[in-house]
């Protein structure tokens, strides 16, 4: 019975770790950029009491064997780097990356870092900011009294003074992308960085190398399903009230062996 106790606590760890990955993800659906969670879980080792294929007699084997699991455990949570809704804003630095890609900005600390969220502006130098002051990169910085900025598919940004001007290029925005994206680590702000699983950042114009063309005046809204979650949320609430449903069921088990004695 002391089996059953611990595999079924077991099981409401992992749907509380799972609970928790689905309720970051409601939390996050509005936020532009964001990429949903998947918990992914393996099970524990087995206890053994007959190996599969064991000998049970002359010239005859066990077809089964007889193995007692005792428990699971989060074994990964996977990050969904599919697409989100483009949400159409029309301001001139909010950009969206139309496939795959990061735009890079250089954190306080001297760290490149990545995201997928394009909503940029403008800091009193004219420099190209993230929401959280972390500056572009490469770096762009915009003149002062321009009359329009325009970024096209290809990542070059070009400015306009005056209406008979012609357009000036002030700057050239790239894109990175990963072997592995779902290794990057999660840093929050919307940031992420390298990691050894996610393997070296590959810098490309964007269109090339199996990147995605940048679009201009719209953002990258998160990729969550708002029904999805309900119906995870739902799934991963009956599990955890089962498991602990076997483990009363296994304490009244164990009290009526206790009576007995």
């Amino acid at each position: 019975m002391l089996k059953s106790l611990n595999t079924a606590a077991t099981g409401m760890a992992a749907q509380q770790t799972n609970m928790d990955v689905i309720a970051n993800n409601i939390a996050n659906v509005s936020t532009s950029g964001f990429k949903k969670s998947r918990a992914e879980f393996e099970d524990l080792m087995y206890q053994t009491q007959k190996e599969p294929g064991a000998a049970t007699g002359m010239n005859s084997y066990s077809p089964n064997g007889v193995q007692t699991g005792l428990g699971v455990r989060t074994a990964a949570i996977q990050k969904d780097f599919t697409g989100g809704a483009a949400q159409i804003t029309k301001n001139p630095l909010d950009l969206e990356i139309e496939g795959a890609g990061f735009f890079q900005v250089l954190t306080p600390d001297g760290e490149t870092a990545y995201t997928r969220d394009g909503s940029f502006k403008k800091d009193p130098n004219g420099k190209i900011v993230d929401k959280n002051g972390n500056a572009l990169q490469p770096e762009i910085t915009i003149p002062p009294n321009v009359a329009g900025i325009e970024v096209s598919p290809n990542g070059e940004v070009r400015t306009i003074v005056g209406l008979g001007d012609q357009p000036q290029t002030v700057g050239q925005i790239d894109v990175v992308n990963f072997v592995n994206p779902a290794g990057l680590k999660a840093m929050g702000k919307n940031l992420f960085m390298q990691s050894p699983s996610s393997g070296q950042a590959i810098q490309s114009r964007p269109g090339l190398n199996g990147t995605g063309y940048l679009a201009q005046g719209q953002l990258e809204a998160s990729n969550v399903n708002i029904v999805d979650e309900m119906v995870n949320m739902i799934t991963a609430q009956r599990a955890y009230e089962t498991n602990s449903k076997v483990i009363q069921a296994s304490d009244q088990m164990l009290q009526s062996i206790n009576n007995l004695k």
